[in-house]
């Protein structure tokens, strides 16, 4: 039988685990229509700061004429989705056994590690704006969060958990 804390750490674990599956897979299924995202944040730019308008505006035309010219670089796009579509699947390890499973949680907090270094290193390589960078670390930063409260639920409950030797 399983106590009123375990069970309460085990809730915990998978709203979590649900939530950064969710935040995954919103992050990949948006960049399937990156173009039209991109059209709707042109047309509505004139609400945000003018270097976000402009900048939002470069990105805007860049897409809308690499597509018109060559459509098939847009299948990089579609390939970073899926990725992000398949990496959220591996989290229903976790989900359905988070001790067993609890390497999935620490590869993911590494993986949020990693976007520092990728976007401070490929993003001014690539002409990135910093404060652009900034907007994908955080992308880091609220995963990391999450799966590091996640991690230290697991724990918790690995503890209360009787030994299996």
């Amino acid at each position: 039988m399983t106590s009123s804390t375990e069970t309460q750490l085990r809730k915990r674990i998978k709203n979590l685990i649900i939530l950064f599956i969710i935040g995954l897979a919103l992050s990949g299924i948006t960049a399937f229509p990156i173009e039209s995202e991109l059209a709707l944040l042109h047309s509505d730019s004139s609400m945000l700061p003018v270097t976000l308008q402009n900048w939002i505006n470069q990105v805007y035309f860049a897409v809308k004429d690499t597509n018109a010219k060559y459509p098939y670089l847009s299948y990089g796009t579609d390939w970073l989705a899926f990725a992000h579509l398949v990496i959220a699947v591996v989290f229903i390890g976790p989900l359905r056994d988070p001790v067993k499973n609890i390497w999935v949680i620490q590869f993911g907090m590494i993986a949020c590690c990693m976007v520092f270094p990728l976007a401070f290193i490929a993003g001014p390589i690539r002409g990135i704006p910093f404060y652009w960078q900034l907007i994908d670390c955080s992308f880091g930063v609220f995963g990391f969060v999450l799966l590091y409260w996640c991690y230290r639920n697991i724990v918790k409950l690995e503890e209360m958990l009787p030994s299996s030797v």
